[in-house]
């Protein structure tokens, strides 16, 4: 089984500048773009067997471009929702209870700490979006022809999936950064004769190479010197 982890595209609250809290809200016009070049390198590349979302309205908004470019519907489930926006028990936040700021501490920090005091926290996280993957693999790993499993999910998920495939403890000692629209993909095979599990690319971003070659416009605040900056 290939299961290829897309992040949402750019949202308001990813801006630097964004001050109306953190909010459930969609995409930006660069966001937008993002995700239009997303869905059409998946579906020109990828031949997609099931496609889920995030309950959240960037990655809904993101997916939407997919499930348009590759014919695919998408199944939601609120377990891939962001970091602090489901209860401890896995129920997805209202609107309104929403968390108007992170905590003044890295989550990964304090993993057993509840977010604002009533939230979820970072390891409660992790253990939603492990059974999300136990039951992805349960559905659709060991296939024939084998399956290719597209996420639209967030950067935190993402980091959540690391940690549930590699068995990380409680106590990251390592940051990872996953652009708007970056793509990783995760192998499975559990007749492997070493791990079952393979990292074959994270953060993925060449659906965002401009044709001269620069990247900034469409990552973001992300620079990648082009050909021609280097002559």
């Amino acid at each position: 089984m290939h299961l290829l982890l897309v992040r949402h595209g750019q949202s308001y609250v990813n801006l630097d500048d964004w001050q109306n809290g953190y909010v459930d809200i969609g995409l930006t016009p660069l966001g937008q773009q993002q995700a239009e070049l997303v869905s059409l390198w998946l579906a020109k590349h990828i031949q997609i067997t099931a496609l889920y979302t995030s309950t959240m309205a960037r990655a809904i908004e993101t997916t939407a471009y997919v499930t348009r470019a590759a014919g695919v519907v998408a199944q939601p489930d609120d377990r891939i929702r962001e970091y602090g926006n489901c209860h401890p028990d896995g129920r997805p936040l209202p609107p309104e209870a929403m968390p108007v700021k992170y905590p003044d501490y890295w989550s990964t920090t304090h993993p057993y700490k509840l977010m604002n005091g009533e939230g979820e926290s970072w390891m409660m996280f992790r253990a939603r979006v492990g059974a999300f993957i136990d039951d992805v693999l349960a559905r659709h790993a060991g296939t024939t022809p084998e399956s290719t499993v597209v996420v639209v999910c967030h950067g935190g998920v993402i980091d959540a999936v690391f940690d549930f495939i590699i068995n990380n403890g409680a106590y990251r000692r390592m940051e990872l950064l996953t652009y708007n629209t970056g793509i990783t993909h995760w192998e499975y095979n559990a007749q492997s004769t070493h791990e079952p599990w393979g990292l074959r690319a994270h953060n993925m971003t060449y659906h965002l190479a401009a044709t001269n070659g620069h990247w900034a416009e469409v990552l973001g605040r992300v620079h990648v010197v082009s050909t021609q900056e280097q002559e």
